[in-house]
């Protein structure tokens, strides 16, 4: 199966990417060659581009407190747990007490750091980080797997308040959604989006040995969906056969 994720707001599409970034960093950093470490430290300034977007911050402090206030409204109901409750609060919590007590944007410090900042302006030019360019940081690509690890960690570590509160909110945001399973008639579907609430995600899961791969387009009101599948052609063409997927929708 291949769950497809597309975001229906645009705070939903930064936390996304920057959930993508987080895990290919975390990925890149245990592994030991050079090569790998030159790419964990690109992934590093692209996280920093994203989250140079200066309402960010604030999106993901409005977020953690609503989901707060909305956790304790649950206090009392028999049907949920109490000692779930609090530890998904106590997380809440401790996600808005670090990123608050962050001063300015995710990787700010990093800024100060001429060595790092010099690479970020030769990373962006073509072969613009050759030995040539910059010796000091290929005589740091020389250095042992360990070191550089180490060194990694300490930078990547700026971003962890930031991290953990993506990886919260979009793991309570997906939590929300209830998979329903539903079919495209002849490769299409389209499904109305209900009234009176406001979703931000949809989730589709699909078979991956049926070979189709979605074009998804939604907004607050319709959700639409097209089967493709890649001919010999290496071009995407529309599906006609009917098939079916699970679908969430989540708020």
């Amino acid at each position: 199966m291949i769950l497809y994720e597309y975001p229906l707001e645009e705070r939903i599409r930064t936390y996304l990417r920057l959930e993508h970034l987080f895990a290919r960093l975390r990925v890149l950093v245990q592994r030991d060659h050079a090569i790998d470490h030159h790419v964990a430290l690109t992934t590093m300034f692209e996280v920093m581009d994203v989250a140079s977007r200066g309402d960010l911050k604030s999106d993901a402090l409005k977020d953690l407190e609503r989901h707060r206030q909305l956790l304790h409204s649950y206090r009392g109901n028999p049907a949920i747990s109490e000692a779930a409750l609090d530890q998904i609060v106590g997380r809440v919590d401790t996600c808005f007490k670090a990123l608050n007590d962050q001063e300015g944007k995710a990787g700010l410090a990093l800024t100060d750091h001429e060595w790092l900042m010099s690479i970020r302006s030769r990373a962006s030019i073509p072969g613009g980080t050759c030995g040539f360019d910059l010796p000091a940081y290929f005589a740091w690509q020389h250095h042992a797997p360990e070191q550089r690890q180490a060194d990694l960690a300490q930078w990547a570590h700026t971003f962890a308040p930031l991290a953990d509160s993506v990886a919260l909110l979009l793991g309570l945001l997906r939590d929300s959604g209830v998979p329903q399973k539903v079919v495209a008639e002849s490769g299409q579907f389209q499904q109305r989006v209900p009234n009176g609430k406001v979703y931000t995600l949809l989730r589709m899961q699909i078979d991956d040995s049926t070979g189709l791969i979605p074009e998804i387009s939604a907004n607050k009101i319709m959700v639409s969906i097209r089967l493709m599948r890649q001919g010999a052609d290496e071009r995407l063409h529309a599906a006609a056969e009917t098939t079916s997927f699970e679908l969430a929708l989540c708020a």
